[in-house]
């Protein structure tokens, strides 16, 4: 009996200490989960930082790119503008790479005029389309004070016409011109300039983004210095979206690991330009097909409507998927806990697109699980509410209009109502995609769409800021051939600006999609072979050959995209470097000047400072996140075999 008794006491107690540990169990989790759930990152397995150094040929700096330095100083000939020909005001439409390319022109056009500029209009973001009511259309992507100052000595800015000339202007009393795509000098000095003189006042309207050729004459070297004046320093985001772009820069960086940053491209008139629509399913290739149809009304696109998507990708017309980057960057050697930032407001298709990537990069955050709602909101600025575009139900009836209707309603008995329609959902209404099961033209904007395309600007340039403080950046889509400036060709000019030295890709769309082209069955286990020159590509396109290539391409384009060698300057004690022009004669590579001495001295004082030594031989520490493929599966002395070889290895074969 006494034996039965101690073991239901004992029993008891253990029941007892089982209940509490499950409550401290439970207590302890509830408390740690409220503190991490704000910024959602995996931070498993993260790689040390500190002591060990990082890889050089995933993070950097490029040694040949090394003695690169941004130098846009004007020289002593450059004369202070005296004559005053008139005003000049500006209406600037199109997204945020248009909007930045269309001041730096402007800027440039009011100094070839010697006119007064006054702060242009950016259309998407005037008050008529909803915003924060504290913003002009200007200051709400950029410091207006800070612009005006910068350039004092460049070109006479002020905040609006005086008060007489605007009334004026209200009377339509003023000629307005739309200069063609990438005017040369010649037109606004023959044609412009005659009735800016005569009016005193003259309105620009830009469509396109480059009102202003981007090659200009060598006689007018000291203006593309003034596009990058204007571009890199003059044009700095208002002091809201720079503190929030430190912030998330920093939480990317809190865990001592370096982030790509990476821009997909996948635009809807980007897709529609070049006839990528099949490349997509169902409504999506629908909605590619009718903007691709505008396009032609409007004669931007002189091609017909149905194109072979798949011809125009081996052309290298159409973005990479990204999937396809995902397994690139595999192919780098990137590790799996790599955190990658993805930049831009829109990525066509949705989540959905981004599913292979996020299965092969954990880390893959956007502005939204970095920031708050309330960090956004502030970005935004109070607003005034509008009404929902959603449909909205009828509004009630009261008991007397029923009984009014019940006896209006005709001899009895009377037949069932209809069952109630299917309710609407606003995952099926929101954004530009809602009209497309239900009608055959897209309605026309309404003022909450006005608002999103202006908080759009808004994202754009915080993922801007975050894109060109990356460690790394890779573009999905850049050098088009659309004659129009791209998001990601305009970061990837301004770090060859900022930081030459930085790992920046430039990947060749038409190389990528022959490689892929032949790994198409079996892409997540291609043969080392295929995985080696998928990284020689990259590694090249990374290095001054890459830079030379795509120069060719994209600063006949956007000098933005390309500012070498007119706004950087190179280091005395430099290696000697061979100048590298276009087949007609101008360089792109190698002509920089020498930097200043104080400058020399300056930078040489900082490297001392700031050097670290740096990991050149990166294949052990990739054994070790067990991130490259090829490099777990054999060593060094097999790269030597044949490409037969590596195909009898490979275990899909």
């Amino acid at each position: 009996m006494l034996l039965k008794s101690k073991f239901k006491l004992a029993t008891a107690i253990g029941i007892v200490l089982s209940m509490l540990s499950l409550l401290v169990h439970l207590f302890l989790a509830n408390y740690s989960a409220g503190g991490i759930t704000k910024y959602s990152m995996h931070m498993d397995d993260v790689l040390p930082f500190g002591p060990r150094p990082r890889p050089r040929r995933l993070w950097g700096p490029l040694v040949p790119l090394d003695h690169l330095h941004p130098f846009v100083k004007p020289s002593k000939s450059y004369a202070v503008p005296s004559k005053h020909n008139g005003f000049i005001y500006a209406k600037i439409y199109g997204g945020f790479e248009k909007i930045q390319s269309s001041i730096c022109d402007l800027v440039a056009v009011a100094r070839l005029l010697n006119a007064t500029l006054v702060i242009p209009e950016i259309q998407a973001t005037t008050r008529t389309k909803g915003i924060s009511s504290k913003f002009k259309s200007f200051s709400y992507l950029y410091d207006e004070d800070h612009f005006i100052h910068s350039l004092s000595s460049d070109v006479v800015i002020v905040h609006g016409l005086p008060k007489d000339l605007r009334e004026a202007r209200k009377k339509i009393k003023f000629p307005t011109v739309s200069p063609r795509n990438s005017a040369t000098p010649e037109y606004y000095i023959k044609e412009v300039l005659p009735r800016l003189v005569k009016s005193k006042v003259l309105g620009i309207i830009v469509n396109g983004g480059n009102c202003l050729q981007s090659i200009l004459p060598a006689s007018l070297e000291e203006f593309q210095q003034l596009r990058c004046r204007v571009a890199f320093h003059a044009l700095r985001l208002r002091p809201q979206i720079r503190a929030l772009g430190s912030q998330v820069v920093g939480r990317l960086r809190a865990s001592g690991r370096p982030y790509v940053a990476y821009h997909p491209g996948l635009l809807r008139d980007t897709l529609a330009f070049h006839g990528c629509a099949e490349l997509f399913q169902d409504i999506h290739t629908e909605l590619i097909q009718y903007r691709r149809n505008q396009m032609i009304k409007r004669g931007t696109v002189k091609e017909q409507l149905t194109v072979d998507s798949v011809s125009r990708k081996m052309a290298g017309l159409c973005p990479l998927m990204p999937e396809e980057a995902g397994l690139l960057l595999q192919a780098l050697g990137y590790p799996p806990t790599t955190i990658i930032f993805l930049a831009g407001s829109e990525t066509f298709g949705g989540q959905r697109m981004l599913i292979p990537l996020r299965a092969m990069f954990a880390n893959l955050v956007d502005r939204t699980s970095l920031c708050s709602q309330r960090e956004l909101f502030d970005l935004v600025g109070s607003e005034d509410p509008l009404t929902s575009d959603l449909p909205q139900p009828p509004p009630p009836k009261s008991e007397k209009q029923l009984i009014e209707e019940w006896k209006r309603a005709g001899p009895r008995p009377r037949p069932l109502p209809p069952p109630p329609a299917r309710p609407f959902y606003a995952h099926e209404k929101e954004g530009w995609y809602g009209w497309i099961g239900e009608n055959d033209t897209e309605p026309e904007a309404s003022l909450i769409e006005f608002r999103r395309q202006a908080h759009r600007l808004l994202w754009d340039a915080l993922d801007y800021f975050v894109s060109v403080e990356a460690d790394a950046f890779f573009p999905g889509f850049h050098n088009d051939g659309s004659g129009w400036p791209d998001y990601s060709s305009l970061v990837m000019g301004h770090r060859l600006y900022q930081t030459p030295s930085g790992i920046t890709y430039r990947p060749d769309r038409k190389i990528i999609a022959a490689l892929f082209e032949e790994v198409n069955d079996h892409r997540y286990h291609p043969p080392r072979n295929w995985t080696i020159a998928a990284r020689e590509h990259l590694n090249r396109s990374a290095s001054v050959e890459g830079i030379v290539s795509s120069a060719m391409l994209s600063k006949p384009v956007s000098f933005l995209a390309h500012p070498l060698p007119e706004c950087s300057c190179r280091t005395p004690k430099s290696p000697a470097v061979q100048p590298v022009k276009d087949s007609n004669g101008r360089s792109l590579f190698g002509g920089e000047v020498e930097c200043p001495d104080w400058m020399a001295r300056s930078l040489a004082m900082a490297s001392a400072r700031n050097s670290e030594p740096q990991n050149e031989d990166y294949e052990d520490e990739l054994r070790e996140d067990g991130s490259s493929q090829d490099t777990q599966e054999s060593n060094t002395s097999d790269s030597n075999k044949s490409s037969e070889q590596d195909e009898e290895m490979d275990p899909d074969d």
